[in-house]
Order: structure tokens, then sequence, then C-alpha cells
């Protein structure tokens, strides 16, 4: 009996082991191959990342720009979103709260917002007043977005 069980197991031995061997050194293989592969795809997403990152500090005292928004669902009469102004008037940093946040002197009529920004919701004012958006004519929610409202239409064409 001894004999017999022996045999069996040396039987399984042999080419038993060798096609587990095989098929562990190829599970082996593509987990490799899945490896090398999600680290390709990280380090490319990291680029995607790292190429909007601004890296941008300013000092106390310096004129910046708020930006503020357009409502998106608010498309009439075909006027593009990326052609309306998206800065309120320069305002001066009293202060810098963070690493990345900054403190703003606010006008009375802008009290429900929070005086305190992001530094993407900043730029550097360079008196260039063709951009920057009157905020006494419109009305800024709470989230710093406003409704537009068409003022006169200037074409019309029936197709």
């Amino acid at each position: 009996m001894v004999g017999g069980v022996g045999r069996r197991l040396g039987g399984l031995s042999g080419r038993g082991l060798v096609v587990g061997y095989d098929l562990v050194q190829d599970a082996l293989d593509k987990v490799k191959i899945i490896q090398y592969r999600l680290c390709t795809a990280q380090s490319r997403q990291k680029s995607y990342a790292d190429y909007k990152i601004r890296d941008v500090a300013f000092m106390v005292r310096e004129r910046v720009l708020l930006r503020v928004s357009p409502l998106k669902a608010v498309m009439r009469f075909g006027k593009k979103v990326k052609l309306n102004p998206r800065f309120i008037r320069p305002f001066e940093i009293l202060d810098r709260v963070g690493d990345v946040s900054y403190r703003l002197p606010l006008p009375p009529s802008l009290s429900a917002v929070h005086p305190i920004f992001h530094v993407s919701m900043l730029q550097n004012y360079h008196g260039e007043p063709f951009h920057v958006l009157d905020f006494s004519t419109v009305q800024l929610d709470k989230d710093l977005s406003y409704e537009e409202e068409p003022i006169a239409i200037l074409d019309r064409q029936v197709r």
C-alpha cells in the first residue's frame, strides 16, 4: 500500500508539476504585464493632471481678479459662454489664509459671498479693463454665478 501511494504521487510529480509550474509562470507573466500597463496609465493620467496645475502664489496687497461664471444652462440666442466676461473688478489681497487661499475685501453688495477664495478663483490683474465685468449691473449668487439676459436681438434668420 505504501508503494502504491508513492507510485501515484510519483506519476503526478513528473508531468503534473511541470504543467502546474507552467500555469503559475503564465499567471505571473500576465500579472507583470498588467502591472506595467497600470503604471503606464497612471503616469499618463498624472501628466494630464500636472498640466492643469498652476503653481501660483500671490503677495499681500497684490491686485487680483475674481472669477465668476455664467450659468451653463442659460444659452439664449446663440451667445457663446467662452466670450462672456469671467472676472469682476480687481481686488487687493488682504492676507493669505492658508497655502492656497486668500482673503479679499468684498464690497457690501457681495456680502452674501464668503471673502476667502481658493487660488484657482483668482487671476493676476494687469490693468486690462476690457475683460472685467461690472458687477454692479449683474446680480451674483452665493456661488459667484449669474444669469445672462439678452439685451437685444441683433440678427434673425428663417430657415
